[in-house]
């Protein structure tokens, strides 16, 4: 089994690499716990997905301690990597968004797969159930595992979420992307497309952090979404993005897949801001000091 790990953002909010900014006094980054709980649930190679300047920065400070330990290969998420019949819109700088990246990594991966984002801990729990669904995974039926919103969020800003409905049977029936979501002191809130008002949102709902399980033939359909993507820039061609939350509820909706949603009690710790990192190192150090990893994660 493969894990996918979204690397490519520069995090402007956070105002540096964060992927890159230790957690631990040993140097440890988000990164290494992601790839340290998945190797103990048996996933035996790696995918960063990057810009490609960005190489041999990974190469050096992650690639090279964790390869003796899982395959380790990069993708690059290049602006004009896209399908046939499209081209780059002039003066387009920005990525074209995390539907996108997972399209870019198509040439490396043939097998099931895991995907998480680089600066977010998902804790030993979610890799675990990822895997239990992969090894077993028939073609287009997915899984997600699902984070109670509550357990998600930043008390320094907004944050994006996917909102998720889930059946009785535990399936996924829609995810909606909200990209501005608050924390308030009894619940959360998204703000309306309007850009004015906002709507509560109960600490336990659902939603996605990107943590997703897939069969290979996604990549199929994620280019006949994202070539539809492209043909409805509209108004807004140097800032669209082609969201994987909104990928895959179209392919559920046109009936290409379904997904199989695991829903954790385990709690997200994520440097959204620079004020996020001291809570950060603080729940990671804890977790050291109750034995769950150890101080030297790669020795």
């Amino acid at each position: 089994m493969t894990l996918v790990i979204l690397a490519a953002g520069l995090g402007s909010r956070y105002g540096g690499l964060k992927q890159l900014d230790p957690m631990t006094d040993a140097g440890n980054f988000i990164i290494d716990f992601s790839v340290y709980d998945a190797i103990r649930a048996g996933f035996d190679k790696v995918v960063f997905i990057i810009k490609e300047e960005n190489l041999e920065l990974f190469r050096e400070t992650i690639g090279n301690r964790i390869e003796k330990k899982i395959k380790v290969s990069y993708a690059f998420q290049r602006g004009d990597d896209l399908p046939a019949g499209f081209s780059l819109p002039e003066g387009r700088t920005k990525p074209w968004g995390t539907g996108h990246a997972i399209y870019c990594v198509r040439n490396a991966v043939k097998e099931n797969f895991a995907v998480i984002n680089a600066d977010d801990f998902y804790g030993r729990d979610t890799f675990v159930q990822l895997a239990k669904h992969l090894k077993n995974a028939d073609q287009a039926h997915h899984c997600m595992v699902g984070f109670a919103l509550g357990n998600t969020l930043t008390e320094n800003g907004t944050v994006s979420r996917g909102q998720c409905e889930v059946s009785a049977d535990g399936m996924l029936m829609s995810v909606t992307e909200r990209t501005k979501i608050i924390k308030k002191d009894t619940c959360a809130a998204y703000l309306n497309d309007d850009g004015e008002t906002w709507t509560d949102l109960p600490f336990d709902t659902i939603v996605s952090m990107n943590c997703w399980g897939f069969t290979p033939d996604i990549f199929t359909h994620l280019e006949t979404g994202f070539a539809e993507f492209l043909n409805h820039l509209g108004n807004n061609p140097m800032k669209a993005e082609y969201y994987l939350p909104a990928a895959v509820d179209a392919q559920q909706k046109a009936g290409l897949c379904d997904v199989r949603v695991y829903p954790t009690t385990s709690m997200w710790q994520g440097v959204t801001y620079a004020e996020d990192k001291a809570r950060v190192k603080k729940a990671i150090g804890d977790l050291i000091a109750a034995g769950e990893y150890p101080s030297q994660l790669w020795n």
